[in-house]
């Protein structure tokens, strides 16, 4: 959570879905913080590596508690959706706006050539 004072967050997630948040107040204390986020790259890496992913709920779990939803490992028989990445999931959830579902390509998020959601009305 930002402290008081706070005017710049900068947010990192890494590959293994950790996240990395920056808090600065002013333009120096975030060029500060960048570059020790830098210098010390390597040893976030090693030290999430030591720690292990189970510590940390895998990322289809922490989105399903973050957003409300209920991963479904596999849809109904015969309603199996693929992209050219393999299997899509099926995915159900409730938003702001309400309960929501579709099938979502497995390619990472942010991937530039991610398929886009094939929601179910």
């Amino acid at each position: 959570m930002a402290v008081e004072g706070t005017k710049f967050q900068v947010n990192f997630k890494t590959s293994d879905g950790s996240l990395i948040n920056l808090y600065a107040a002013t333009v120096q204390e975030l060029e500060s913080g960048l570059a020790d986020l830098s210098m010390n790259a390597a040893n976030i890496k090693a030290t999430a590596a030591e720690l292990g992913a189970a510590s940390a709920p895998s990322p289809v779990a922490y989105a399903a508690q973050a957003l409300g939803g209920t991963p479904v490992a596999a849809a109904a028989a015969g309603e199996a959706k693929t992209c050219k990445h393999g299997a899509m999931s099926f995915k159900t959830g409730t938003s702001a706006r309400g309960p929501w579902q579709g099938y979502m390509c497995p390619a990472p998020k942010g991937a530039v050539d991610k398929c886009e959601t094939i929601w179910v009305r």
